[in-house]
């Protein structure tokens, strides 16, 4: 059994189902969906794609012009292109929500990448796993109903009173957060000074305002001297560590780095 229905919790039923197991995924909330191909051709292929490089395009131009667009404004050009998806592909979410499962597209429709940048998780993109959840090869137990009220000795007991037999129970309910890590690592002293770390106070699930206009204590000094965040996807770890990388050499070399403003500690982790 396997506890959470985002990236890591597919997988892991994927290669457990393929492994021969009798496994079944516990949804408690909804999970944002998208097909990995219908993802490339409607919302990355113009950037990063063969296409994309036939016609001149570069990996570090690609990555540039992806983060020249202001977050304040980047849903407004994701909205649409998570529509598109959802209609190229009807009969997979259609045949999704058969067998039970509960899909969101975010609390405004913006889809995979606004909940990536303002939570950091509550989806899955899909190359393969949903095809078993739809076909019954992954069993799903999914709703109010299964949250997870205790472990018993043969399994697990749910809020709505059923109880299922596993041998194996795997948390893949989420990596933790960056300020718990620091608590973990350093201090609660210097998390708690630090604040909280990734969002953008878009008063969203999980991502608490108020708006910070950029990602929350990434890539710049913050409130604890000498420590820095650095984080995100392959687009994201290579184009802005090339900013944090330039913020440590002028440091290093003695250049004036005056901060005029640090990160304001609204929430902590």
């Amino acid at each position: 059994m396997v506890i959470g229905s985002n990236n890591s919790a597919h997988d892991i039923c994927a290669a457990l189902w393929e492994g021969g197991a009798d496994v079944t995924m516990v949804q408690r909330s909804s999970t944002h969906i998208v097909k990995s191909d219908t993802l490339m051709d409607i919302g990355l292929g113009a950037l990063y794609s063969e296409q994309a490089v036939e016609s001149g395009m570069t990996t570090r131009k690609a990555d540039l012009i992806f983060a020249s667009l202001p977050y304040r404004i980047l849903h407004e050009f994701q909205i649409p292109l998570y529509q598109q998806m959802k209609e190229r592909d009807a009969k997979f979410y259609a045949d999704l929500e058969k067998a039970g499962f509960l899909l969101d597209w975010g609390d405004d429709g913006s889809g995979l990448f606004m909940k990536y940048l303002r939570r950091g998780s509550g989806y899955y993109i899909d190359v393969g796993a949903c095809d078993l959840v739809i076909d019954g090869s992954i069993k799903l137990k999914s709703g109010q109903g299964a949250a997870v009220e205790e472990l018993t000795q043969t399994g697990v007991k749910f809020a709505d009173g059923t109880e299922l037999p596993a041998d194996l129970v795997i948390y893949a309910t989420g990596y933790g957060s960056m300020n718990g890590w620091a608590a973990d690592l350093i201090s609660q002293e210097v998390a708690d000074k630090v604040g909280k770390v990734w969002g953008l106070g878009s008063n969203t699930a999980k991502d608490p305002g108020p708006w910070e206009g950029e990602q929350r204590n990434m890539w710049k000094p913050t409130q604890q001297e000498a420590l820095w965040f650095h984080g995100g996807n392959l687009h994201q770890s290579r184009h802005y560590s090339q900013y944090l990388a330039l913020q440590l050499k002028a440091r290093q070399v003695g250049l004036p780095t005056p901060v005029y403003g640090l990160q304001e500690v609204h929430h902590k982790g």
